[in-house]
């Protein structure tokens, strides 16, 4: 649901980055800050535990363009992935615009992707999304480590949809605005049709 600001000719759309915990979501919106033409971004705002997990939500403003004469600003969200902030990640989710679902690579992460996974579903479903209908990609995460699984086998499990996916690692850049670049383009076309 993206927010137009008509005195400003702004069209505002959210994106947010869900996964397990520490599957690198504000490692993604960290990247993409630090990389971004300052003319191009807000403050990122972080607010993380003691334990430097994300509490709430990262939030980076950036303009990308326009649509008839609008400005159209992407908001970049995380949400905590920890179990015990399930209210926290409903409320992130609410008008959403576009899903990146950031799976962790490691083999004893599959059943926490999984999870995870079918707890966007319901919360969105919650809210009324069908998350088939949202612009969405997948980012497998942390290919830099030993232990990871096959890249088809986490599709066979996460993505049987067969959604746009890429190959990350985030502390590194890789795969990062690539996967922004997809969910973004999705979202722009979705606001074609609407506009």
């Amino acid at each position: 649901m993206s927010f137009i600001n008509y005195s400003s000719r702004e069209i505002n759309c959210k994106l947010v980055y869900y996964g397990p915990g520490l599957c690198g979501k504000t490692t993604n919106l960290q990247f993409v800050y630090k990389k971004t033409n300052p003319d191009q971004k807000g403050k990122l705002i972080s607010l993380a535990t003691e334990t430097e997990r994300t509490l709430f939500f990262d939030f980076l403003p950036l303009a990308l363009g326009e649509i008839k004469g609008f400005k159209v600003r992407f908001h970049l969200y995380t949400v905590p992935g920890q179990v015990f902030y399930a209210a926290s990640r409903k409320l992130i989710l609410k008008g959403v615009d576009g899903v990146v679902f950031v799976s962790d690579s490691q083999i004893e992460r599959m059943e926490a992707n999984i999870e995870s996974l079918e707890d966007l579903r319901i919360n969105l479903a919650e809210q009324g999304y069908d998350l088939d209908k949202l612009p969405f990609t997948i980012q497998h995460n942390k290919r830099d480590l030993p232990n990871v699984a096959p890249i088809d086998e986490m599709n066979k499990l996460l993505n049987p949809n067969g959604v746009p996916w890429f190959e990350a690692i985030a502390t590194q850049g890789t795969g990062v605005f690539e996967t922004l670049k997809d969910v973004g383009k999705q979202v722009l076309v979705e606001l074609k049709k609407n506009y």
